[in-house]
């Protein structure tokens, strides 16, 4: 797998991603500055997570017009895989590459904790070694996490099978606690109609190892590194 990891002045956590990456591929992502527009022989770009631009205007708002974003787009359109975790996430729905906005947490606080995830499905390039309805620890890390979107949206959504992943107890039960920074309908994580743009809030990046205190984010890696 060859894989790029798109930085923008203010992102931060594009090391933690090429350690993940390099883990499961066996060999360094590219990083890709984000006035670069040339993706060519990349199957995976990635978007970090981070402060790009310092979240100025809304949180991914810049980064969605530098002119990375234009290749990004066309990498996706070709049939190219790119994954956005939480200010990647952000910027994936700010270029409109998937739907929706990320508002301020319900709380209006800043989040840094554990949370847990249950696995929609698992039938694609990102989820194929968890199971459908598995729950794995992450690790949130953001001020606007709160996914929102019309209920006409979130129908359409749910009836096309596109949320990857909701906010859940470490049983699997979707409840309103354990959707700390208020998504609606617990969305965590979102697909594109084809299945080869994933976005997500929480990062499964920092839990690949068991110095880090867990592995329970490597298998996303593992399951795109396989594909």
């Amino acid at each position: 797998m060859k894989a790029g990891i798109v930085v923008f002045p203010g992102i931060n956590r594009e090391r933690d991603m090429a350690i993940a990456l390099a883990q499961s591929a066996g060999a360094p992502p590219r990083m890709v500055w984000h006035k670069e527009t040339d993706l060519a022989g990349l199957d995976l770009v990635v978007i970090p997570g981070g402060f790009s631009f310092g979240d100025y205007l809304r949180c991914g708002a810049m980064a969605a017009h530098s002119p990375v974003m234009r290749a990004v787009h066309e990498h996706a359109a070709r049939g190219g895989y790119v994954l956005g975790v939480c200010n990647g996430f952000q910027i994936l729905v700010e270029a409109g590459l998937l739907p929706g906005a990320l508002l301020r947490n319900a709380s209006l606080r800043f989040l840094s904790m554990d949370c847990h995830m249950r696995v929609e499905r698992a039938d694609t390039v990102f989820t194929a070694r968890y199971q459908r309805g598995q729950t794995f620890r992450a690790v949130m890390a953001h001020g606007d996490g709160n996914y929102f979107a019309d209920d006409a949206t979130l129908d359409r959504l749910e009836g096309e099978n596109l949320v990857a992943f909701r906010y859940a107890t470490p049983e699997g039960d979707v409840t309103a606690a354990a959707n700390r920074n208020g998504s609606a309908r617990s969305i965590a994580g979102l697909f594109s109609p084809n299945l080869r743009v994933l976005g997500l809030m929480p990062h499964p990046e920092d839990l690949v190892d068991p110095l880090m205190g867990g592995t329970d984010g490597k298998p996303l890696f593992d399951a795109i590194a396989a594909a």
